[in-house]
């Protein structure tokens, strides 16, 4: 039984809530940390009132795959961090396996940069074994080294044998023991032993999910292999993710599913709306130019579609005044209906070192410091509305909710 799990209450009644364990939040220094590098302001001193507060979970913070930005992604261990930093919500990226078992993982190729499974013996099953790089006479990389493992390379069994590392890889590497480094220096490795990166099923996050007392977000991940695989249908796939909470007495309220196919999205509006109602269609959109137009979000509303959820820049502007505020797109969102989640914060590393960042391409004319995080928060919150914030480190989103009442 996990730390958490060994400070237990007396569980409510409420679905995914039944069997709770009654977190003590403790956030750690790093949102005190962006607060006093934030500017004199009124939102500085608001923040800084809350000092001493005693926090609490809130699912307006949502754990992107736990806690990545220090620990192995989609393991026991992240996601235990990521609710005693206050998470009310934990995300497990579903996958399959080759005998058809839902796992928890980022993608279905991502094996050979997120687990340790090219140092073992299970390498020989990978789609692509590894390759070392060709390195130019100059020192420049001519072909970066590579491999692709997928979890329906293996079975739950030989899955349930690895170890989750951070994702990352060397593309200059010439050994397998290099191409598995790689970490950026903004995270770190140290929580990345051989006797932790825990990795769990599906139906194991179910049940540390209850356990934790937070709701739950499984992202159904796109194939990559051709569907149906070995007779396994996409539809299939999106039912048993649902048909797996069903059999474990989760509430459908208590469950946000999470898909960037919108076929499997209205799937679950249609055949499960239960669950459906709560259904996440997530946004892939890379430039504003990818983004929705007004009358397409309305489609989503009418199609039944309840929750739109974009990248953060998507939901963020700059005004004349080199102010953030919210976008056209969040306000075309709300205005046909829609509720909003955004992804994802602490993804980006140092703000003062921003060069061309993917999240915060619309503002970051603006952002010029760590503390800037924390405005960021602010106008998703209160200009743009959202429901909840996905973050790699969600503490300072908990702190936040906690201060100033986000929900």
């Amino acid at each position: 039984m996990s730390v958490l799990a060994d400070r237990a209450v007396a569980a409510d009644d409420d679905g995914a809530r039944a069997g709770k364990r009654e977190i003590n939040v403790q956030l750690g220094p790093r949102p005190f940390f962006l607060i006093n590098d934030m500017a004199d302001s009124p939102l500085k001193r608001q923040l800084k009132q809350c000092e001493n507060k005693t926090f609490k979970p809130s699912d307006f913070s949502i754990g992107h795959r736990g806690a990545p930005l220090q620990f192995p992604e989609h393991t026991r261990e992240s996601y235990e961090a990521a609710a005693r930093m206050g998470a009310g919500v934990l995300e497990c990226d579903v996958a399959f396996t080759k005998d058809l078992e839902l796992v928890c993982r980022h993608a279905q190729n991502d094996l050979h940069t997120t687990t340790n499974i090219l140092a073992t013996p299970l390498a020989e099953k990978c789609t692509k074994k590894f390759t070392p790089a060709v390195i130019g006479a100059d020192g420049a990389i001519v072909t970066p080294a590579s491999a692709e493992c997928r979890t329906s390379d293996i079975t739950l069994a030989e899955f349930k044998t690895l170890r989750g590392k951070m994702d990352a890889s060397d593309p200059r590497a010439a050994t397998v023991e290099a191409y598995l480094g790689g970490t950026p220096d903004f995270r770190t490795d140290l929580y990345a032993g051989p006797s932790s990166g825990h990795l769990m099923t599906h139906r194991e996050s179910i049940e540390l999910f209850k356990t934790l007392g937070v709701k739950m977000t499984p992202e159904l991940k796109s194939p990559v292999v051709p569907m149906p695989f070995r007779g396994f249908t996409q539809a299939e796939y999106a039912q048993k993710l649902v048909d797996e909470y069903r059999q474990a007495g989760v509430k459908p309220k208590n469950v946000f599913p999470q898909s960037f196919d919108k076929n499997d999205v209205l799937y679950w509006i249609r055949n499960e709306p239960a669950f459906g109602r709560q259904a996440v269609y997530l946004d892939d959109a890379n430039t504003v130019a990818d983004l929705p137009t007004a009358s397409e979000l309305e489609g989503y509303r009418q199609q039944g579609i309840r929750i739109w959820a974009p990248p953060i820049f998507a939901l963020l502007a700059v005004n004349s005044k080199n102010e953030i505020v919210a976008s056209r797109a969040a306000k075309n969102a709300k205005a046909a209906g829609l509720d909003i989640i955004s992804w994802s914060l602490e993804r980006s590393g140092r703000l003062a070192d921003l060069d061309g960042d993917f999240y915060f391409q619309t503002v970051e004319q603006s952002i010029t410091r760590e503390g800037d995080l924390m405005r960021v928060i602010d106008v998703l919150a209160r200009d743009v509305g959202v429901r909840a914030i996905f973050s790699d480190w969600p503490a300072p989103v908990t702190y936040y909710a906690n201060c100033l009442g986000a929900k």
